[in-house]
Parts: structure tokens; C-alpha cells; sequence
């Protein structure tokens, strides 16, 4: 016998049963009847839902914050504001107002006439826009928080049935204050943010848009009606942002026109 040959093959004469032929063919056929094309769902990148991100959580702060700076100016008694109000509760309320104003004041002041002027000379026009639709959202809700709180604290302070006109008149320049940044923070920025991402799109694709200063846009929308739309409706609502913004910032000067008066040196 050779050794070296191979083994005899084994032919198998098992045949499958017909519940395995069905089986098989019924496979076959929901397999043939899948799209070409298959969309997978989008990967979810928060591996934890339930962990709310930082801006979340500021957005619930600054409505526990609103909130209470409502209930203050309208009922301050149910705060234990008044002239029997404990020596502690002045100190902080105090402290806590000059401290707020002060950071929104400074922030409103370096934001609108110094950093954003200063990033606009020396970025493209595009990373300028990005990095400005970052900025504007926590730069909004920082102010917002703060004038929320200097309300709560000037109102806890100077409570209006017993407040002079003067302290009422301030008390209306601070509630304006935080009536503009809230209405730049929940209407204008993301309205502001969502056209200049579309404009930005057609910008690219006409390979436009990473100048420094200068901007070819205007030249190119002459012979571009589709760009033209959006610089008009973006320059309407960026308008409307600004004006709320400069209008908070004037009522922020106001008030700081008063506190001058109040310090002695």
C-alpha cells in the first residue's frame, strides 16, 4: 500500500429535509430584497444621556436666576427686604451686586469694542465666524447671569414701593439690560449663528471666504443672487444683535453713571 497517496474522499449522502430547504430559501429571498443602499442611524456621540452639558446647565442656572430676580422686584417682602432687612443679607446683596455689574459691565465692554474688533482685523472671515459662534452663546449667558443677578440684588437693596424715583429709574435700566442679552442669547445669536453656517457653505463653494480683512463677498454677490438673499437677510438679523447688544450695553452705562455718583473717594 503507498503511503504517500491521500486519502479516499468521503462523499456525503446526507440530503437536507425539506423544513431546511424552506428555511434557507426564505433567507435567501429577505436577503435579496434589502435596499442597494442601507442608512445606518447616526452615531450617538453623548455615551451618557443623562449628563447634561455645561450649557445646559448654565441655561437652567440663569432660569433659577431670572426667576428669583423676578419674585424680588415683585415681592420683595417675601425675601425679608425692607429697612428691618438683617445686616448680613445688605453686606451680600451688596457685594454681590457690584461684583456682577462689574463683570457684565467689563465683559460687554471688552466683547463689543475691543476683542471682536481686534479678531475681525487679524482672523479669516471664516474662522472669525466660528470662532465667534462659540463665543457669543457663553458670552451671552455670562452677561445674562449677571444682570440677572444685579437685579435681584439692586431690587433686594432699594425694594419699589419704598425706592426714590432715581433708584426706580435704575432699577428699569438694569431689568433692560437683561431683557436685551436674554433676547440676543435665546433669539438673535442662534438665528445670527444658523444663517452665517449657510452662508458660509455657498461661500466655499465659490472659494470665498478665507480673507482677512477685506471681504470679496460683496463683489462676488453682485453676479450671485442666491448670496446676495443671504448677506440681506444676515445683515438684518446681525443689525437686530447688535442694536440689542448696544442697548444693553448703554443701560449698563447708565447704572455705572449712578454708582459713581454713590462712591466717595
Amino acid at each position: 500500500m503507498d503511503c504517500t497517496s491521500s486519502p479516499p474522499k468521503l462523499i456525503s449522502t446526507v440530503r437536507p429535509s425539506p423544513f431546511f430547504k424552506a428555511f434557507y430559501n426564505s433567507r435567501v429571498v429577505a436577503f435579496s430584497s434589502y435596499p442597494a443602499t442601507v442608512r445606518l442611524p447616526k452615531p450617538n456621540l453623548n455615551p451618557n444621556p443623562r449628563v447634561l452639558s455645561p450649557m445646559a446647565w448654565a441655561t437652567r442656572f440663569l432660569s433659577a436666576v431670572a426667576f428669583l430676580a423676578v419674585g424680588v422686584v415683585f415681592a420683595p417682602d417675601l425675601f425679608g427686604s425692607g429697612p428691618a432687612s438683617p445686616a448680613a443679607a445688605v453686606s451680600v446683596a451688596k457685594i454681590a451686586h457690584l461684583l456682577c455689574f462689574a463683570t457684565c459691565w467689563g465683559s460687554a465692554l471688552w466683547v463689543t469694542f475691543i476683542g471682536g474688533i481686534i479678531m475681525f482685523k487679524y482672523l479669516p472671515r471664516h474662522q472669525f465666524g466660528n470662532l465667534q459662534s462659540k463665543m457669543f452663546p457663553a458670552y451671552f449667558m455670562l452677561i445674562s447671569v449677571c444682570a440677572a443677578i444685579s437685579v435681584m440684588a439692586f431690587a433686594y437693596l432699594h425694594p419699589w414701593k419704598s425706592a426714590s424715583s432715581l433708584e426706580r429709574y435704575q432699577l428699569g435700566f438694569l431689568l433692560s439690560a437683561l431683557f436685551f442679552n436674554l433676547s440676543n442669547l435665546l433669539i438673535f445669536t442662534p438665528m445670527t449663528i444658523e444663517m452665517m453656517k449657510k452662508r458660509h457653505k455657498v461661500e466655499r463653494e465659490l472659494s470665498i471666504g478665507d480673507e482677512v480683512g477685506r471681504s470679496k463677498n460683496m463683489e462676488v454677490a453682485k453676479s450671485n443672487p442666491q448670496l446676495a438673499g443671504m448677506n440681506k437677510k444676515f445683515g438684518m438679523i446681525h443689525g437686530l444683535s447688535s442694536l440689542a447688544n448696544i442697548m444693553a450695553f448703554g443701560s449698563l452705562a447708565m447704572h455705572s453713571w449712578y454708582l459713581a455718583g454713590k462712591v466717595q473717594l
